[in-house]
């Protein structure tokens, strides 16, 4: 292990791709520590650190909402964009054609696409939670001119962690949007270690010793969960040109227990955070009815049970859903017929196609249902505990995003080393 560790650091081009990750997580950092003007920023930590939604929230900007920097939306407008132009695909067959069909320069098109809604989103949350935090009384009196800049401000700053997100993923050192959210994470781990022993109650030792159980749980549940195979026998006929003989040999289609990674995650978060950020904002409504049910809205969300079974629920479906959009069983089924390859016992064609189609529904159940479970460990705990700490609730999902991740960005890593290896060769 550690003789791979120094060839990354041997070797100038990975070397050269790790350190420009390095510093691309850098100037997300300093971003983050960017405050717009004219905050009060004690009136404003003490906000977020009385609602828990927005705390939540707070916790993937790495800490940016709570300093309302520039980045105080992180990837939210972009990762919004990117759900909505894949449920588009299944409205619309031409986009689904375009993503799925037209090759690399079709999704490059349709990922360009999710960039632009990039603005408008931005625009929207920008000014939705400078009008809460107006309303809430933490900015003050705000000019129109200020709120205009403030806008435009966050606006920039989004398109710029989502061009820091770009540029990461293209040099093949793990998905930058990924490692941009897991480094926000990682940057508040002394918080979280400086709350525990701020707030260290020695009647709270039972539910930190549940909490730790979890979260070891959950590390070894997310490496099952990703590293888990469901290998299909694929053999290719023999096959003679001139005097050489080509195929017969049988090997596997590697079917993986959650090929959607950490995406199913990140999707259900900004999800079911929606619906209580609408509601946080309406409670100030000058319309009583409308400030009650918001507030009756909040309120719900607010419950572990409830917070737990949304939340288990998402995570089920964006695994199929993010997996439909990204895995098509008929063009594997195409490329097998394509290459004289079959799965022993199956027609080539649409039967080979049904029957990929079967076995990924199954697998993905699996792998779908223990990731949610692995998710709502943290809530059950508190659920049954009654012990209302904020990192319980957010110390699972964070710790299920970083293990991904650093799974995901281990496996391209190996993937860069081992393509040097046969380049040797």
């Amino acid at each position: 292990m550690l003789e791979r560790v120094l060839l990354l650091f041997k070797i100038k081009d990975l070397r050269n791709k790790i350190l420009f990750v390095f510093l691309m997580l850098l100037a997300f950092r300093l971003v983050a520590n960017i405050p717009i003007p004219g905050i009060d920023i004690a009136r404003l930590r003490a906000f977020f650190q009385g609602n828990q939604l927005f705390g939540l929230m707070n916790i993937f900007t790495g800490g940016a909402m709570e300093n309302l920097s520039i980045a105080m939306l992180g990837l939210g407008p972009y990762i919004t964009g990117v759900i909505v132009m894949q449920l588009l695909t299944m409205i619309f067959p031409k986009l689904e054609a375009m993503y799925k069909e037209e090759g690399e320069a079709g999704r490059q098109k349709f990922n360009q696409y999710g960039r632009i809604l990039t603005v408008p989103f931005s625009i929207i949350q920008a000014y939705a939670m400078l009008s809460l935090l107006k309303n809430q009384q933490v900015l003050g009196d705000f000019s129109y001119i200020q709120i205009i800049t403030s806008i435009i401000t966050i606006t920039a700053g989004a398109v710029f962690l989502m061009w820091l997100g770009e540029l990461i993923s293209e040099k093949g050192i793990g998905n930058g949007v990924s490692l941009l959210i897991f480094a926000g994470i990682v940057s508040r781990t002394p918080v979280y270690i400086k709350q525990i022993f701020v707030t260290w109650d020695p009647s709270l030792i039972p539910a930190y010793l549940g909490f730790f159980v979890c979260a070891a749980l959950i590390v070894v549940g997310v490496v099952l969960v990703n590293e888990g195979r469901r290998n299909i026998p694929v053999s290719y006929a023999k096959r003679i040109r001139g005097r050489r003989m080509y195929g017969g040999v049988s090997t596997y289609l590697p079917m993986n227990v959650n090929p959607a990674g950490v995406i199913p995650i990140i999707f259900a978060l900004s999800i079911l955070l929606f619906p209580g950020m609408i509601a946080s904002f309406l409670s100030v409504s000058g319309n009583p009815a409308v400030a009650n049910l918001a507030k009756s809205v909040a309120q719900f969300f607010n419950d572990p049970w409830v917070y737990g079974a949304f939340y288990f629920i998402l995570v089920v479906l964006f695994t199929y859903f993010y997996t439909a959009v990204t895995f098509d069983p008929k063009n594997v089924s195409n490329n097998l017929q394509k290459m004289g390859g079959f799965i022993p016992g199956i027609r080539p064609g649409k039967s080979t196609a049904d029957f990929i189609r079967y076995i990924l529904n199954r697998v993905l159940l699996i792998g779908g249902i223990f990731l949610g479970l692995i998710a709502v460990m943290p809530s059950i705990v508190q659920g049954i505990t009654g012990v209302h700490v904020f990192t319980f609730v957010v110390g699972g999902t964070s710790l299920l995003i970083v293990v991904s991740v650093v799974l995901e960005t281990k496996r391209q890593i190996e993937a860069q080393l081992t393509m040097r290896d046969y380049e040797k060769f």
